[in-house]
């Protein structure tokens, strides 16, 4: 029976890091064909999670266009950038799974694919990679009472300049950055985590609110209530 788990011969677990790894095991032609396969069953997952979120055809059409435009790499870090903002896209996701479907597509013969998927050095030199590549979280951090946001390798994605910060856990069904719901001086706005904090709605609002839904705004201005749209103009209820 296959088994993941500590190899006490080796001294390997799954916390054991590729680094650590990579000295003992490497085969670049392998590692660029399961990263591709990877990458394709990680893309259908996103499309099975907009699809079960009840997402038009068009918008899973737009999805599979943008990565369709991408090199694998470049796949990699926008479908890690989807989940860091869409983190319910992993619900129910066993990445082992993911893993040993990328493995049969790679495999030649039944033969070789059992030989691959017990061999506990591969497997978890392959997981602990999936993982790396696609699961990459970022924080929000204080600093001299005021808040940003670094990815998960510690790079800014927003300055600490703000009073409160709040990141939008949404269904979105493109490959776009969602901004962040950010107060300064009082009043709130919206900006995007992108290292340069960029704003797509101005300091004005005295409330802004989540929605499950576009608008994904709501907002309150001088006392009207309002959307903000995706231009961040202010969209007064009717």
């Amino acid at each position: 029976m296959m088994s993941w788990g500590a190899s006490k011969k080796k001294g390997l677990t799954m916390n054991t890091t590729p680094e650590t790894l990579i000295k003992e095991y490497a085969d670049p032609i392998e590692q660029q064909e399961i990263d591709k396969f990877v990458c394709a069953e990680m893309g259908r997952q996103i499309h099975r999670y907009i699809k079960g979120m009840s997402g038009t055809k068009t918008a899973m059409l737009e999805f599979e266009k943008r990565l369709a435009s991408l090199s694998v790499p470049e796949k990699e870090k926008a479908i890690a950038k989807y989940i860091d903002l869409n983190r319910k896209a992993l619900d129910g996701l066993d990445l082992k799974m993911i893993l040993v479907r990328s493995v049969a597509n790679y495999c030649d013969t039944f033969q070789y694919m059992l030989e691959f998927v017990n061999d506990k050095r591969k497997m978890i030199f392959y997981y602990l990679r999936l993982k790396e590549k696609y699961i990459q979280y970022h924080e929000v951090f204080e600093e001299n009472g005021k808040f940003g946001m670094k990815d998960h390798q510690g790079n800014l994605m927003l300055s600490p300049t703000y009073d409160f910060l709040r990141t939008c856990y949404i269904y979105n069904d493109d490959l776009s950055i969602m901004p962040v719901i950010a107060e300064k001086d009082g009043k709130m706005g919206l900006v995007l985590p992108d290292g340069a904090d960029t704003i797509v709605a101005d300091f004005l609002y005295d409330e802004i609110c989540l929605r499950d839904e576009y608008p994904y705004f709501e907002a309150t201005l001088e006392g009207k209530e309002g959307y903000l749209l995706k231009d961040g103009s202010f969209e007064a209820k009717k």
